[in-house]
């Protein structure tokens, strides 16, 4: 099965394409979105083409092949626009491994939650890398919307024992890690 992963959208409705965009080109089955969804939060500036409706509108489309995480900047309120559970922790079983999405800001590399199995992915920081913490892969997409540090607007793909970093504006792969080594 192959999967896509990315991360804090903040009501982008121009990287909320992007990430629809780069799911079919992927031709993967499943999406799984880390969460601050719709809300651009008090800290962060405005993102490309601000429209949380248009948001819902694109992800509800694909509510069928979509896990969403729950973010710090999500709300009750998000929830009523979106034909997908918001959840603050999912945890996938796929091709043999096991994979626990949060958003970040409570469990993360310096938090890792019990029984995390062979990967933890999270948000939260708008900087992506993958990291190994002995034989967990620990992985954040950064952000879709309003990455940070330098880093390029991001998501991660799983396929095959490979987790691969990519850059969300042109598909190029950026780092890959197997997962099971």
């Amino acid at each position: 099965m192959k999967i896509v992963v990315a991360s804090d959208l903040h009501g982008s409705a121009y990287y909320a394409r992007k990430v629809a965009e780069r799911f079919a080109a992927e031709e993967a089955q499943l999406l799984i979105l880390l969460g601050d969804i719709y809300n651009h939060g008090p800290r962060n500036p405005l993102p490309t083409d601000y429209a949380p409706m248009q948001v819902a509108e694109i992800l509800n489309a694909l509510s069928d092949r979509l896990i969403a995480i729950k973010g710090n900047c999500d709300s009750e309120v998000d929830q009523m626009i979106s034909e997908f559970a918001l959840t603050p922790l999912a945890q996938v079983f796929a091709d043999g491994y096991k994979i626990t999405c949060t958003h970040g800001h409570e469990w993360n590399i310096d938090r890792l939650p019990p029984n995390a199995g062979d990967m933890l992915l999270y948000g939260h920081f708008h900087v992506n890398w993958i990291r190994r913490v002995g034989s967990l892969v620990v992985a954040n997409p950064g952000s879709a919307a309003l990455p940070k540090d330098g880093t390029p607007h991001g998501y991660l793909t799983i396929d095959a024992g490979t987790l691969a970093l990519k850059d969300l504006e042109t598909g190029e792969t950026l780092e890959t890690v197997s997962i099971g080594a």
